[in-house]
């Protein structure tokens, strides 16, 4: 930087990693990242027997061979950004990760295993881990933030993907004990990966978990070849020719990328996921199941729905209730991604689970009746007051005559209407279970200490 010039928003967060240290952050963040820790492993430890990851963990395993970090749940160990990649693509399959509404970025599920796979490696302490996944909350959030959530998202841009990888690349950098000029290189490289399209849901595809993968790994990289002496831009964010934020959004804001460091901690804003679907719908399924109470009590059924609306914010209603898939869900996938079939099964069963999202339930008659009775339309009230809440309107009129409403601004989970202690804890150990039989607590335990452990504790077989 040349003397006189004001410091790039990377430089500011350049400096920021460097000088940060666990000693430095309020007990309030050092609790937080804790309980970000135990949410996405559990997380990642419910999908290991899921059978797309497990024909992907054969797959690298039969190119990769071992390495010095491991597979989450499971015996094979890999080198580190094959092993940060898997157990990424596994933290983000069940769609239970956390999420940074004000950015729309679910940066846990990359930052944390990229953490973990490298920290394993270099024997680091939990708190030297913990220090450098704070780090990586913190830049993702406010690269998602500068550019400008709705702008980005309506571009057909996936945020986790575009701004996972600068946190990614951070938390690297912290734990290789990077300079200020270093990590200024590996953020840099991060940028010029950076890439996520929203494109496989109008397909519905089933490589969404490749975008956390994809920021682990190449976010790792980045700081591994920064430390080697390759150098990245300074100025990934706005440079006047091939500037990130221009490039991926019509409605940004740099100044929001170095903002509050320090100050303000957007670790304690984040949303928890209580039901395993897209965020977007949960406020959804808490209005329903509002609803559906106050249904039972005048004795009526799911079955004498006459007609639902559902109300919500521009970007809800075109990720949620636009493509086929959303409208006539044939797979879990496309079930997940859909706002009128949470609606029914909210409505239908009065519980939104991972059993709710099984093949026999989504081609269950009862549902897809339900399903044609439901619409949702953008409001642009709503939609005004994304991304700060992510909320909805529900009307309801059934066979009698009878009607019922709902108005839910921030869903259940968010950090406005947050879950209880005992809640997150039953969340995690319902999910490590598959992993873990009969291990629950004691994993859950280990992890929630993470901070006291001297050495990074191993979580494969």
């Amino acid at each position: 930087m040349k003397t006189g010039q004001e410091k790039s928003e990377i430089r500011k967060l350049a400096e920021w990693i460097h000088d940060m240290s666990w000693e430095k952050m309020p007990g309030k963040v050092q609790e937080a990242a804790g309980l970000r820790v135990l949410d996405l492993v559990g997380a990642g430890l419910g999908a290991v027997k899921d059978p797309l990851m497990e024909a992907v963990i054969a797959s690298y395993g039969s190119r990769y061979g071992r390495g010095p970090a491991s597979v989450w749940g499971r015996s094979e160990k890999f080198p580190v950004e094959i092993a940060a990649k898997v157990n990424a693509m596994l933290a983000h399959t069940l769609e239970l990760d956390d999420v940074h509404p004000a950015s729309k970025t679910h940066g846990s599920a990359s930052i944390i295993p990229a953490a973990w796979a490298l920290a394993e490696s270099l024997h680091s302490s939990g708190e030297e881990f913990l220090t450098a996944v704070i780090c990586g909350y913190e830049v993702t959030a406010r690269i998602g933030m500068a550019l400008g959530v709705t702008a980005h998202r309506k571009k057909g841009w996936h945020a986790t993907a575009t701004c996972g990888i600068f946190g990614c690349a951070a938390a690297g950098a912290k734990l290789l004990g990077l300079e200020t000029e270093q990590i200024i290189w590996a953020l840099g490289m991060a940028g010029t990966q950076s890439g996520g399209l929203w494109a496989f849901l109008g397909d519905g595809a089933s490589c969404k978990a490749l975008h956390p993968g994809h920021c682990a790994a190449c976010g790792l990289d980045a700081a591994f070849l920064a430390e080697a002496g390759m150098t990245g831009p300074e100025h990934i964010l706005d440079a006047e020719d091939g500037g990130l934020l221009a490039a991926m959004s019509d409605d940004y804001d740099l100044s929001k990328a170095g903002a509050g460091l320090g100050e303000v901690w957007e670790i304690l804003n984040m949303d928890v996921k209580p039901y395993p679907c897209c965020r977007s719908i949960h406020c959804i399924i808490d209005g329903v199941l509002k609803i559906r109470d106050k249904m039972m009590e005048k004795g009526l059924s799911a079955e004498e729905l006459r007609e639902m609306r559902v109300y919500t914010y521009q970007v809800g209603f075109k990720q949620c209730a636009v493509s086929e898939g959303c409208l006539n869900p044939r797979s879990p996938l496309d079930a997940k991604f859909s706002s009128p079939y949470g609606a029914a099964a909210a409505l239908l069963f009065g519980k939104v689970t991972r059993q709710e999202y099984e093949p026999s339930v989504i081609e269950d008659p009862r549902v897809k009746a339900l399903i044609r009775k439901i619409s949702v339309e953008p409001d642009e009230e709503l939609s005004g007051q994304y991304p700060a809440h992510w909320g909805c309107r529900i009307l309801t009129e059934f066979a009698d005559g009878t009607r019922f409403s709902e108005a839910i601004q921030d869903p259940s989970g968010s950090f406005q209407n947050p879950l209880s202690l005992k809640q997150l804890e039953d969340k995690a150990e319902s999910l490590i279970g598959a992993a873990f039989p009969g291990r629950e607590k004691e994993i859950a335990d280990q992890l929630w200490n993470i901070a006291e452990w001297e050495q990074m504790p191993k979580l494969g077989r």
